[in-house]
């Protein structure tokens, strides 16, 4: 048992002393990682540094409302690094400057894309709502526990270098075996699959191609790594956004939405009036991402062909 959780908002100040110490640690791994000589405790005091091109020990803390000793530390720290260097106020020969030196420039190239990536880790993890700090806490904290923070930032950083050989395809008989079975792995995932889905899926040239459908491919570096269809229904130009899979160690760098954006703009080149989704409520991020693409939910009707649908979502152009 958690004993800290078990103080309730008592425990607040120790509970968030804990995250903070492991972030810090897990940060720490990310740069032993990819070699950059850096102390994450260091980063608040580096960067505004960076950020003012010249600044004063004073409007340091006045930046940062940190203590003297914290700051005087941390630049020291900075200093043995080789990372800054001091310059005379030219107005005020009291006063020192303190500035990045080449080396800190060099590092700071370096520390750049890994902090935009931290920053959009912790955005993915803190992304649930509450109804108070101590429960976005827990939250939080479960999600520390069942993912390392660390192999998370590795993982995208390694993923955003190879962006450049990211493409969305359109459907080539040659991918119908990916398109099973990325759809097939991800029903037995978190439902099951149901006799209309083994049917489409089984022949997607039949139910989706040749009625005017469409399939799109997310292809990493020559390989298949996600899809998405959409799938005609009604007669009146409707298409439900459909049959999305991507595969399970790519999951987590927003594949699936870069394959929903691409159908929305698809949708909207096409004049095509409104998307269709039908889905389950207990994927709440699922939900919470078909939302933030402007989807909203509406009536399922009875004869709804899905039997684990209890959602039904549009997006009118």
């Amino acid at each position: 048992m958690d004993a800290l959780r078990g103080y309730g908002e008592l425990g607040l100040g120790s509970r968030l002393k804990r995250v903070s110490e492991y972030m810090m640690k897990e940060t720490q791994l990310v740069y032993n990682h990819f070699n950059v000589d850096f102390d994450p405790y260091l980063f608040p005091i580096f960067n505004i540094i960076a950020n003012k091109k010249g600044v004063t020990n004073s409007e340091i803390q006045n930046s940062l409302q940190f203590t003297q000793p914290a700051i005087t530390q941390a630049i020291n720290k900075l200093n043995d690094k080789g990372l800054i260097i001091y310059t005379l106020d030219k107005s005020d020969k009291r006063k020192k400057i303190i500035s990045l030196s080449d080396k800190g420039y060099r590092t700071l190239d370096i520390l750049k894309p890994i902090w935009k990536t931290i920053d959009k880790v912790i955005k993915e993890y803190t992304l649930e709502s509450s109804s108070s700090l101590i429960e976005h806490l827990n939250i939080l904290e479960n999600k520390l526990n069942a993912k390392s923070f660390s192999s998370t930032i590795i993982n995208n950083i390694k993923m955003d270098t190879t962006t450049a050989n990211f493409e969305i395809i359109s459907f080539d008989k040659q991918y119908a075996k990916d398109f099973y079975e990325l759809n097939v792995e991800w029903l037995k995932a978190f439902f099951y699959v149901e006799a209309y889905d083994e049917e489409v899926l089984s022949k997607p040239d039949h139910y989706i191609i040749n009625k005017g459908g469409h399939i799109f491919f997310a292809k990493l570096n020559d390989q298949i790594v996600g899809t998405v269809a959409l799938m005609p229904i009604g007669k009146e130009g409707v298409f439900e956004l459909t049959k999305m899979g991507v595969s399970p160690k790519h999951r987590g760098h927003k594949i699936g939405q870069k394959l929903m954006q691409h159908c929305i703009n698809f949708a909207k080149v096409n004049s095509m009036p409104k998307l269709i989704i039908y889905s389950n409520k207990k994927l709440e991020n699922a939900i919470y991402i078909y939302r933030k693409y402007g989807f909203i939910e509406i009536p399922v009707e009875e004869n709804c062909p899905y039997i684990r649908c209890d959602i039904k979502m549009e997006l009118v152009f």
